[in-house]
C-alpha cells in the first residue's frame, strides 16, 4: 500500500515525533517506509526517521508491505493527521 501523509505539527519531525513514529511502526509485522524527495527510510529506524528532516507541511510517501499493511497504514495516517499528539 502506498499513500501520502503530511507533517502537520508546527515543529516538524524532531526527536519526539520520530520516536513516536518508530514506536508505532514497530508494533506491526509489515515493512513500513517513509520517503521524502526520493530518499526512502525504514520507519522502524530512529536514525532513518530523523534523517528525513521533514518540517511542517512536508509531504511524505508512506509505503507499507506485509500481512497487516492495512492496519499499519491506517495507524500511521492517523498519527500524522493528529500531529504526533503534540
Amino acid at each position: 500500500m502506498e499513500t501520502t501523509v503530511t507533517v502537520t505539527n508546527r515543529a516538524g519531525i524532531h526527536t519526539r515525533p520520530a520516536a513516536t513514529i518508530v514506536k508505532l511502526a514497530s508494533q506491526f509485522k509489515s515493512e513500513i517506509f517513509l520517503s521524502k524527495d526520493g530518499f526512502e527510510i525504514n520507519a522502524k529506524s530512529i536514525i532513518g526517521v530523523m534523517c528525513l528532516t521533514a518540517e511542517q507541511g512536508s509531504e511524505l510517501t508512506l509505503r507499507v508491505e506485509g500481512e497487516d499493511e492495512t492496519a499499519a497504514t491506517d495507524a500511521m495516517k492517523q498519527l500524522f493527521a493528529d500531529g504526533f499528539n503534540e
